[in-house]
C-alpha cells in the first residue's frame, strides 16, 4: 500500500520540555519557532487531550486536582514548533489570589508573544461555555489570535448527540463549524484532525500569510 505522503509530517518523533513561564515579566523561552497554545477550563481534560496528541503518557501530567498546574509550559516538538500548555482557569476551588495572578500571567504572555501562531480553546462537550471561556474567546477575537475550539470527552455522548452538541457550540460561539473538532482521549477521535490544524497553524507565517 502506498504510503500517504502527508501522514509524516504528523509523526512526532521528539518532544522536549523547554521550561515554565511563572511570573507575569518573568522568563520565557527565546524561540524562533512558531507557537501554538493550549487553554480552557481546570477540569476540562487539557492533559489528556496533549497526551494523546503527542502519544506520550507523561507528556502532561494528569493531576487529580484540576487548577494545580501554575505555570506556563513550553515543550519543542520535533524541533519544528512549540505547544503551549496555559494553566487552567475558571476552577471553584481556587482562590481570588490565584485567579488574580493567572489571568495577568496569561494575558501577558498572548500579548507579548510574537510568534504565537494560534490557540486551541478546550470546551468539555457537555457543559455549555462559562463566562470564562466566553471572555478567553472574546480576548483572543480582541488580539485577532486564529481559534480551534476543541470539543472534549466526546466519548461520553453518542456520535449523533456529540455531533449536534457540537453544531450547537459553533451557533452559540458564532464559530465556523471547520473551527470545532470533536475530541476524545479516550479513544483518540479527533488527535488527527487536531494535530492537522495545529500544523496548518504553525506552518502560517505571522499575519496569516504562509510561511
Amino acid at each position: 500500500m502506498a504510503q500517504d505522503p502527508g501522514a509524516d509530517r504528523l509523526v512526532i518523533r521528539n518532544v522536549e520540555f523547554i521550561g515554565g513561564m511563572s511570573e507575569k515579566h518573568g522568563w520565557r523561552p527565546d524561540s524562533s519557532l512558531p507557537e501554538i497554545a493550549f487553554a480552557g477550563r481546570s477540569n476540562v481534560g487539557k492533559s489528556s487531550l496533549l497526551n494523546t496528541l503527542i502519544r506520550r503518557k507523561s507528556f502532561a501530567r494528569v493531576s487529580r486536582t484540576p487548577g494545580r498546574t501554575r505555570e506556563i509550559n513550553f515543550f519543542r516538538i520535533n524541533n519544528a514548533f512549540v505547544l503551549v500548555d496555559l494553566p487552567g482557569y475558571g476552577y471553584a476551588r481556587i482562590s481570588k489570589e490565584q485567579k488574580a495572578e493567572w489571568r495577568p500571567l496569561i494575558e501577558s504572555y498572548l500579548r507579548r508573544t510574537s510568534q504565537l501562531r494560534g490557540i486551541v480553546l478546550l470546551l468539555d462537550i457537555r457543559r455549555e461555555a462559562s463566562d470564562d471561556d466566553r471572555a478567553m474567546l472574546d480576548f483572543l477575537a480582541e488580539m485577532e489570535v486564529p481559534t480551534i475550539v476543541a470539543l472534549t470527552k466526546t466519548d461520553k455522548l453518542s456520535k449523533k448527540v456529540a455531533s449536534e452538541r457540537a453544531a450547537e457550540t459553533a451557533r452559540a460561539l458564532a464559530l465556523d463549524s471547520e473551527q470545532v473538532i470533536l475530541f476524545s482521549a479516550h479513544s483518540g477521535e479527533g488527535r488527527v484532525e487536531l494535530l492537522e490544524a495545529i500544523i496548518d497553524l504553525a506552518e502560517t507565517g505571522p499575519g496569516g500569510s504562509s510561511s
